[in-house]
């Protein structure tokens, strides 16, 4: 389910559309783990610098020529998002040398420039978008369509670019730095052991409801993004990571089976069921749920508005999420450091892929024995509600 908000349901397209270059970094990561076995193997890095190191520059075209699109000005969504992506590029505060050179930090180009990339693709959409309300031409004139595209853009991209150049040259201002810093409370609310478990349990309870994740994504994946560009810096500086809020750590052990840890739940429906349709529905949902795939049990199950089975969806989405944290915490299992977004893994694999520690297998099978704790006493008693329901059925 998408935001109906254009500028919201903008950021989830946003995000949606980077996700095969986030996939393509996630193999390389997989393809590194080989390093330790094949000698001599190639060095894959600069695949993973150029697609999942350039997340915030494509996000800065993405927004505006989403935002223009979905307020029905097509003809002006391609030259927004040159104008996001040329806004972006001047506010990285690149250096200048004497020559002409210019030199970027690449970093900033990826998962950390996030923020950066949504504060001006918002701002360049917001300032095109009211600048497409009004324009020197009239409807019916003779004049050519990208001509008039042409003259009715120039203001507010003259606009936005000054704006750019006053921040960058007269104020002298690290805008990049700016933003991380206006950004740093929500990234460390997140980052924080409440702000963990709520970034987890919050879309598990909207799905129960039959309201995708996904709606949460705008505001929660730029702080995992750049959770995770952290943890890199802060390894390749010979530092411990510290940001346990990450979609690798979802990967890794709270999304098995899916969003709300369902996998005890369908295992349990195909194997310890007495009335035949839950087994049933256990027999047809096992092959996706061990694929991390759980739409056929949310909705078959069904799970969604079914109390029997919201109610330890949301006790498992804030009792896993703990153990995970403190288990992290206190450094019995890795952190993740490189990007990993091959959900469909099944577990425990993907929790040693994720984190490259032997020892989150051992955590992801004690996740499922406590999820099937959590789940087993409330399924035993919708599926005695089940048979009794078939038997009186079979009565009459």
């Amino acid at each position: 389910m998408k935001a109906s908000n254009p500028w919201v349901s903008s950021i989830q397209d946003s995000v949606m559309i980077i996700l095969p270059l986030i996939l393509v970094g996630s193999l390389v990561t997989v393809v590194s783990l080989l390093n330790n076995i094949i000698p001599n193997m190639p060095d894959f890095s600069l695949i993973n610098s150029f697609s999942f190191g350039l997340l915030g520059l494509l996000v800065s075209f993405l927004i505006p020529y989403f935002v223009m699109e979905k307020k029905g000005h097509n003809n002006k969504k391609i030259i927004a998002g040159a104008t996001g992506l040329a806004l972006y590029l001047m506010l990285l505060s690149p250096i200048v040398t004497e020559d002409g050179n210019i030199t970027f930090i690449i970093s900033r180009f990826g998962a950390t420039g996030m923020f950066l990339s949504l504060v001006i693709g918002l701002s360049v959409a917001a300032v095109m978008n009211l600048a497409s309300k009004k324009s020197f031409f009239s409807e019916d004139s003779v004049i050519p369509e990208f001509v008039i595209v042409w003259f009715d853009s120039l203001i507010p991209i003259t606009l936005l670019m000054l704006a750019g150049w006053t921040i960058a040259v007269p104020l002298n201002l690290d805008f990049f730095e700016v933003v991380l810093k206006i950004f740093s409370p929500l990234a460390q609310i997140v980052q924080s052991y409440p702000g963990y478990v709520l970034s987890v349990f919050i879309p598990v309870f909207l799905y129960t409801f039959g309201i995708s994740g996904w709606v949460m994504m705008p505001v929660i994946y730029p702080v995992y993004l750049s959770g995770l560009a952290e943890n890199a810096e802060r390894v390749a500086a010979g530092l411990e990571p510290t940001n346990i809020a990450l979609q690798e750590t979802a990967y890794a052990f709270t999304s098995m089976g899916g969003v709300g840890t369902t996998l005890a739940l369908a295992v349990m429906m195909l194997f310890a069921s007495k009335s035949y349709r839950l087994k049933a529905i256990g027999k047809a949902t096992i092959v996706p749920s061990i694929f991390n795939i759980n739409e056929p049990l949310m909705f078959g199950g069904p799970v969604v508005f079914n109390p029997f089975l919201m109610i330890p969806m949301w006790i498992a989405s804030i009792v896993i999420p703990s153990i995970v944290y403190f288990v992290m915490k206190i450094g019995l299992v890795a952190i993740p450091t490189k990007t990993f977004m091959l959900w469909y893994i099944p577990y425990p694999i993907a929790s040693y892929l994720a984190t490259q520690d032997w020892r989150a297998v051992i955590l992801a099978l004690l996740i499922f024995v406590v999820a099937f704790i959590i789940y087993f006493p409330f399924f035993k008693a919708y599926d005695n509600q089940e048979k009794k329901k078939e038997l009186n059925a079979s009565a009459e």
